[in-house]
């Protein structure tokens, strides 16, 4: 499984350095790279590689979507670090870029990668037809604006030290971190032009998938090790933060984590053992320590 993510993780950075040494020099570049590099383990675009290897779609083609990818997940970072929002100090074992660059370059270079993104996925390199390129850009922009990240970091905040149900949590939850996961699952579906019951079917397993990796960073949060974690641990108590773990107890939580699994699993037995990576890389979400 490592071996895999590596693999990814190797080839998306290559991808992205490649691109953006590609681009006119400006002075918001090295505050981009920092936030971008070297960008965590790259689970949403093993996911996006898992779902796409279930559709026959070409590794490469694969790659350079999910490059779209970790330069919105990156912008979400950079800006969720913010003292107006989550005000984290350490991402990913080194300072926030906030705390690097200042606040307002870190803004400045959060919105740069955002709209990167884009610029990724209408590169000639890209080798699928306009028409895709178009659905892809919606289904994205859908994915990271009010409707998703943005909308769910919003909520995120406004649910703090407040009395929230299980409904509204795992809705804030499937926004924040879920919608990039749907992307990720139903990219591939939309390279191949699947009728819209599939594209449902897609979206569906990626929002689980989501909930399930915000569930995994929320025990790691309750119960892991700064270090390991690579930031700072104990905060959503503190903060008096509203997730599964607040509402149902950390065995619960860890109860309903497989039960998603399981699910998941059943969702794509008839994928057979094609099936088998991902299945790997959610056992690894569950799993992981940081």
């Amino acid at each position: 499984m490592n071996s895999k993510l590596v693999r990814i993780a190797k080839d998306t950075n290559f991808y992205l350095n490649k691109f953006l040494n590609k681009q006119n020099n400006s002075e918001l570049i090295s505050a981009m790279k920092y936030g971008l590099f070297p960008g965590g383990k790259k689970i949403r675009s093993k996911i996006l590689i898992d779902i796409g290897s279930l559709l026959s779609i070409e590794y490469k083609t694969l790659i350079a979507i999910g490059a779209a990818v970790e330069c919105i997940h990156a912008y979400s970072l950079i800006h969720d670090d913010l003292p107006c929002m989550d005000n984290d100090k350490i991402r990913r074992g080194k300072p926030s870029t906030h705390i690097k660059f200042g606040e307002s370059t870190a803004v400045l270079a959060g919105n740069s990668l955002l709209t990167m993104a884009f610029e990724i996925l209408t590169n000639p390199a890209l080798k699928v037809s306009e028409k895709i390129k178009i659905n892809l850009i919606q289904k994205l922009s859908e994915c990271s604006g009010h409707l998703g990240i943005a909308g769910g970091q919003y909520l995120d905040l406004s649910y703090e030290k407040k009395k929230v149900s299980k409904k509204k949590i795992i809705d804030m939850e499937i926004k924040k971190t879920g919608k990039l996961f749907s992307f990720c699952c139903v990219a591939p579906a939309i390279i191949k032009k699947k009728n819209l019951k599939e594209i449902k079917f897609f979206e569906n397993i990626g929002s689980d998938i989501g909930l399930l990796f915000q569930i995994a960073d929320d025990l790691i949060d309750f119960k892991g090790n700064s270090k390991i974690a690579g930031k700072k641990t104990g905060k959503d108590q503190k903060k008096g933060k509203a997730t599964l773990i607040s509402l149902l107890g950390y065995g619960n939580a860890i109860k309903y984590c497989n039960k998603i699994i399981s699910d998941i699993n059943n969702d794509l037995k008839k994928y057979g053992s094609n099936s088998k990576n991902i299945k790997e890389t959610l056992d690894y979400i569950l799993n992981r320590n940081k």
